[in-house]
């Protein structure tokens, strides 16, 4: 008889001040469709892909809406996933930094 152990963690998300002013001043489709793009971040934590250098402890996944890559920054800790930025491609490293040396 074969027994399978399924272990089921409950992951905590938080979202940065950052994140959650992009998300609201965006057009309702485009609200939905973050939505469900951070909901596949949530069941597979591991579906973005870990920078490197100083962002080296970040995952970022990208994801097309209307032709326009779209990035999304987040970082796990522990149990706690936390959603730090979203934004086009353009600048989307640099702006995520200065970011970074703001809150610290």
């Amino acid at each position: 008889m074969i027994t399978y152990i399924i272990m089921i963690i409950i992951m905590e998300v938080f979202f940065k001040p950052s994140f959650k002013r992009f998300v609201k001043k965006q057009t309702r489709p485009f609200q939905l469709a973050i939505e469900d793009e951070v909901e596949k971040i949530i069941k597979s934590p591991d579906i973005g892909r870990f920078k490197k250098g100083d962002l080296s402890e970040f995952q970022v996944y990208k994801f097309t809406f209307n032709n326009q890559n779209i990035l999304i920054a987040y970082r796990i800790t522990g149990t706690d996933i936390l959603f730090y930025s979203i934004g086009r491609h353009e600048n989307f490293y640099r702006e995520l930094k200065r970011y970074l040396r703001e809150i610290e």
